[in-house]
Parts: structure tokens; C-alpha cells; sequence
């Protein structure tokens, strides 16, 4: 029988808090790269995301994720439905996990993931969405995407895309934080939603800047040390493992933004606030799922690698024609993928370049397709019937003069209705009105 080990639980407790911190980090991250007129409705899609999971993962997310399998694909909601049979032991005593760990701090710590992970996907449809439509989605979309993602890849011997798993005859996917259940799967979600949405009026032909840098660098900051727990808490227990984490998730990090801000440099003529901010963000997907499987050095090169490539992803909307708002595909997916695929050329062990042969990258890059073909899938149909039924946008003209007092009757800032304000919105009116004509 396992002993309660207090320095493991009391780790586990703090990653926990640090990642439930990670979402209203992403509101400020993604409000202040929204504009004045729609920050209120963008924080609101994660603080509304964080309340209704929170009671969702209680009642069936828990049991869809780590439940008695199905198929390999999902958890049997209904098998510990309400944490039923979860908390505690034969004894009557609280239920403790191979570390050492109370169970019930593993339900809080894999519940904040399915909510930083479905809050994510807003910011690739800002400022033109449905307050309503935006929580079914969430309710629909973390039951049907996310929960049998995260019990594909962390439900070992029994997952399709889990360690032992039918793809371990290949080599063991490693997946140690989340670059398949969060990133890419959020990823796809934001760039399947952006698609089926549409893109915002003037997309392409109207400036729609950040209107407060400094409160994206504050949400920058706060991801970075959230992230913390992500990781590092991945270990699960407080160890070597957690102090690697911790040390590669940093190292990636850094290199991300230097990545970032040097593509930034040769390419724009300027280093930006916003590079910074995006960098951090860029290195902490990347390195995501690689940070117990890496050495420090391999964690620079590849948040080097992914901080270039992620400056580079986030143009491609305005050449494809997606509008992605707030570069969730440029950021998320790309960097998931960077990571993910990035663990069978780097991993110390397994990795190509340090002559495990093609075996880990073959297993890696599998399980990212299977996880884009998934959630594109699974978003696609959610997506659809939403459009269908409840509509995802609002009407144009709340959208020209701002969602925040139409969706939530606020204003972020004092006189945002008159004076400069004002005189935005009904600048932005003409302009609709002219291109409608036209």
C-alpha cells in the first residue's frame, strides 16, 4: 500500500494552482492583443471557459478521461461519473496514486489542462462571436474533443496513442505535457473554427492592432510562470525530473523569444513588444511536450527552431486567406507540432540525432497526425451544427461597433462610446457600409 508522501502532494497542489493561473493569464495575454472594443467579450470566452469546465470536469470529464476504456479511443463517462469511486480507498481513506499522491489532487491538476486547453481556442475567433454559442461550444467540444484526446495519450496500455499503446511496437510516443492534447488539438480547433466562422469585416484591409501591449506582456509573464506547473508538475512528484522540466522549459523558452525577435529584426526592420510576448508563448508550446525527454541544450535548439518558424507561421493567414485572430494556429499548432515532432530528432534516449534511429520520430510524427485528423474532425461537426442551429456570429453592425456592450452591455474603458472611441467605431460603420455597397 502506497504511504501518503506530503512533499509530492504539496507540489502536485501548487502546479495545480499554477495552471488554473494559466487561463486568466491567456485573458489578459489575448485581451490586450484584442481591440479596445472587444477585450471585455474575449476575456470573458476563458473566464466563461474556466467556470463551466470546472463543473464539467466533476460530473463526467474525469471518468471520459481516465474511465474504463473504450475502444482506445475514450473513458467510460458514467464509470466514475461524479468522482464516484475516485476519492477514496477500501479503508475509507483518500484513494493515493502511485506517487504518493491523493487522487483527488491529480482531478484538480488534469482539470485545469481541459480548461487552459479550450480557452485557448478563442483566440482565433475574436471579436466576432457569439457570447452563447461560444459556451456550448465549449461544453460540446471539451466532452467530445479533449477528454478522448487525453485518454488516447495518457491512459498507458490502453490509450491509442499512449505509451504501451498499439503504436509502442514502433517506439513509446512521448507526449509528457500536452503538445497532442492541448496545442495541436487546440490548434486545429481555432483554424477549423476560423474557417467555418469566417474572417472579421476588413480582414486584410483594416488595421487591427493590439490595443494594450503592455497587459499582453503581463499575460506573456504569467503563462511563463503558470507554465511552471504545466510542465514541472507533469513530473508529477517533486524530482529530478521536475527540476529537468523546470530548467528545459526555460531554456526553450528563452530561445524561442531570441528566435522570434531575430526573424522579427531581418525581416520587419523591428524587434516588437509583441514578438516577445508571442516568443514566450511559442517556446512554452514547443518544449511542452518534450521537456522530460530532452537535455537543456536540446530544449534551446528546439526553441530556437520553434520561435523562427512560429514568426513565420503567423503570416500565413493574411496569404491563405484564414483569419486566425490571435495567432492560435501560428502559435499553438505549428509550435505543437514543432515539439511533438521535434521529440524523435532530440529526445536524449530515442532521438535521431542521438542514434536511436527513425523509430521515435516515425512514432511522433503519427500520433500529431492522428490527433490533427481527430480534433479537425470532431471540431468540424461541433463547428457546423452550431452554425446551423444557434449562429456564431453577431450581427455586423455589433461587430463594427464592438461586441462588449452588445454581448455583456460593458465598456472596458471609461468613454468608450464617445470621444476617440466613438469616432473609431463609426469610421469602422462607413467603411462596412461603403465595402457593402460596393
Amino acid at each position: 500500500m502506497e504511504e501518503l508522501s506530503y512533499g509530492a502532494t504539496a507540489w502536485m497542489l501548487m502546479s495545480a494552482s499554477l495552471v488554473l493561473l494559466m487561463t486568466p493569464a491567456l485573458a489578459l495575454f489575448y485581451g490586450g492583443m484584442s481591440r479596445s472594443k472587444s477585450v471585455l467579450n474575449m476575456m470573458m470566452m476563458s473566464f466563461g471557459a474556466m467556470a463551466l469546465i470546472a463543473v464539467i470536469y466533476v460530473l463526467w470529464g474525469w471518468s471520459t478521461s481516465y474511465g474504463s476504456d473504450i475502444g482506445g479511443i475514450v473513458g467510460n463517462p458514467l464509470d466514475q461519473f461524479g468522482l464516484s469511486g475516485t476519492l477514496y480507498d477500501a479503508e475509507g481513506g483518500f484513494a493515493l496514486d502511485a506517487y504518493g499522491v491523493p487522487v483527488v489532487v491529480g482531478v484538480a491538476f488534469q482539470m485545469t489542462f481541459a480548461i487552459i486547453t479550450t480557452a485557448l481556442i478563442s483566440g482565433a475567433i475574436a471579436d466576432r462571436t457569439k457570447f452563447s454559442t461560444w459556451m456550448v461550444f465549449v461544453a460540446l467540444w471539451v466532452t467530445l474533443a479533449f477528454f478522448p484526446m487525453a485518454h488516447m495519450v495518457w491512459s498507458p496500455g490502453t490509450g491509442l496513442l499512449s505509451v504501451d499503446g498499439p503504436f509502442s511496437g514502433i517506439a513509446n510516443p512521448i507526449d509528457f505535457a500536452g503538445g497532442t492534447v492541448v496545442h495541436i488539438n487546440a490548434g486545429v480547433a481555432g483554424l477549423v473554427l476560423a474557417l467555418i466562422i469566417g474572417r472579421r469585416k476588413g480582414f486584410g484591409s483594416v488595421p487591427m492592432k493590439p490595443h494594450n501591449l503592455p497587459l499582453t506582456m503581463l499575460g506573456a509573464a504569467l503563462l511563463w510562470f503558470g507554465w511552471f506547473g504545466f510542465n514541472a508538475g507533469s513530473a508529477f512528484t517533486a524530482d529530478g525530473l521536475a527540476g529537468l522540466a523546470w530548467v528545459n522549459t526555460t531554456a526553450a523558452t528563452g530561445a524561442a523569444v531570441l528566435g522570434w525577435l531575430v526573424t522579427e529584426k531581418i525581416r520587419d526592420g523591428h524587434a516588437t513588444s509583441l514578438g516577445a510576448a508571442s516568443g514566450v508563448v511559442a517556446g512554452l508550446v514547443a518544449i511542452t511536450p518534450a521537456a522530460g525527454a530532452l537535455n537543456p541544450v536540446g530544449s534551446i535548439v528546439l526553441g530556437l527552431v520553434a520561435g523562427v518558424l512560429c514568426a513565420l507561421a503567423v503570416g500565413l493567414k493574411y496569404r491563405l486567406g484564414y483569419d486566425d485572430s490571435l495567432d492560435v494556429v501560428g502559435v499553438h499548432l505549428v509550435g505543437g507540432l514543432v515539439g511533438t515532432v521535434g521529440i524523435g530528432f532530440l529526445a536524449t534516449e530515442t532521438g535521431l540525432f542521438f542514434g536511436g534511429g527513425v523509430s521515435q520520430l516515425a512514432v511522433q510524427v503519427i500520433i500529431a497526425v492522428i490527433a490533427m485528423l481527430f480534433s479537425a474532425v470532431v471540431t468540424a461537426v461541433i463547428g457546423l451544427a452550431l452554425k446551423a442551429t444557434m449562429g456564431w456570429r453577431v450581427a455586423e453592425d455589433v461587430e463594427v461597433a464592438g461586441i462588449d456592450q452588445a454581448e455583456h452591455g460593458e465598456s472596458a474603458y471609461e468613454g468608450l462610446t464617445t470621444g476617440r472611441f466613438a469616432t473609431e467605431a463609426n469610421v469602422g460603420a462607413a467603411r462596412a457600409t461603403t465595402e457593402a455597397k460596393a
